[in-house]
C-alpha cells in the first residue's frame, strides 16, 4: 500500500515537539461510518525498552467476522531514544515498513497507543494516520494525559478524557469488571465513531481484536529472530 512520507524519521529531539505541533494543525476530524469499513487493520511492535530493534506487525481482518485477511511485518533499527509523547518517532519507521508491505489496503487502522489524547495531539495513531491518509483511531492501555471518572464496571460504559478543557478521548470498558481501554481519535475519524468500532472490534478480549492479534504476531516475529 502507499505510504505518504511527510517528513523524515531521523530528526533532532529538540525538533520533534515542534514537528508534532505543525502536523496536528492537519489532522481531521470527520464522521466515521462503521457501515462503510469492509477491513481493519491493527498495528503494534514489540521490543525490549532497552534495546533499538523494532518489531512491527499489522494485522488486517475482515470487519464483520474478524478472520484474518492479511498479516505483515518489518523489522527496523531505530537511533531515537525512548522518550514517552515521542514513540512514534521510535517506532513509526517499523511500523510503515510493515504497512507498505500490505496488498490489502484498509479502510481503517487501529494503533496500540494513543490519537490525540497526547500532549500535544500527536500521538501514533494520528502520527501515522497521516503518513497513510487513513481513518485511524488509538486504543491505549494506560492514559498519557488528561483527567477521567470512572466508568461503570459494565460493557460499553464510558467516560470523558478531559485535557486542557476539551474532550480529547474516552475511557471505555470493552469487558464487565476489567480494566477499561483509552480511545481517541487518530485522523480521519470521530470519537462515538471510533467508541463503537474499539467495542464492534472486542467482543471476547479487552483489546480489540485486530490488535491484539498484531501484539502476538510482533512477539513471535521478535523470539523468531532471537532464537
Amino acid at each position: 500500500m502507499k505510504i505518504h512520507r511527510i517528513h523524515p524519521w531521523q530528526i533532532p529531539l529538540e525538533d520533534a515537539a515542534r514537528l508534532q505541533n505543525e502536523l496536528a494543525a492537519r489532522l481531521q476530524e470527520e464522521p466515521l461510518d462503521a457501515e462503510r469499513v469492509r477491513f481493519v487493520a491493527g498495528a503494534d511492535v514489540s521490543y525490549e525498552q532497552a534495546s533499538d530493534t523494532m518489531f512491527a506487525a499489522v494485522v488486517v481482518v475482515n470487519y464483520l467476522g474478524l478472520d484474518v485477511v492479511e498479516e505483515a511485518t518489518a523489522v527496523k533499527t531505530t537511533r531515537f531514544p525512548y522518550i514517552p509523547g515521542f514513540l512514534s518517532f521510535r517506532e513509526g519507521p517499523a511500523l510503515l515498513a510493515a504497512f507498505e508491505k500490505l496488498r490489502q489496503v484498509p479502510d481503517l487502522v487501529l494503533f496500540d497507543g494513543q490519537g490525540i489524547a497526547h500532549p500535544r495531539g500527536m500521538g501514533v495513531a494520528s502520527h501515522l494516520g497521516l503518513f497513510l491518509d487513513l481513518p485511524s483511531i488509538g486504543c491505549a492501555k494506560s492514559v498519557l494525559v488528561g483527567s477521567y471518572s470512572t466508568p461503570g464496571t459494565e460493557r460499553g460504559s464510558t467516560s470523558a478524557l478531559i485535557y486542557r478543557g476539551r474532550q480529547v478521548g474516552a475511557v471505555v470498558r470493552t469487558r464487565t469488571g476489567v480494566s477499561p481501554v483509552i480511545v481517541s481519535v487518530g485522523h480521519r475519524a470521530d470519537l462515538a465513531g471510533a467508541i463503537e468500532v474499539v467495542l464492534r472490534l472486542a467482543p471476547r478480549f479487552r483489546i480489540p481484536e485486530p490488535i491484539r492479534r498484531a501484539h502476538i504476531l510482533a512477539n513471535k516475529t521478535r523470539a523468531g529472530l532471537s532464537e
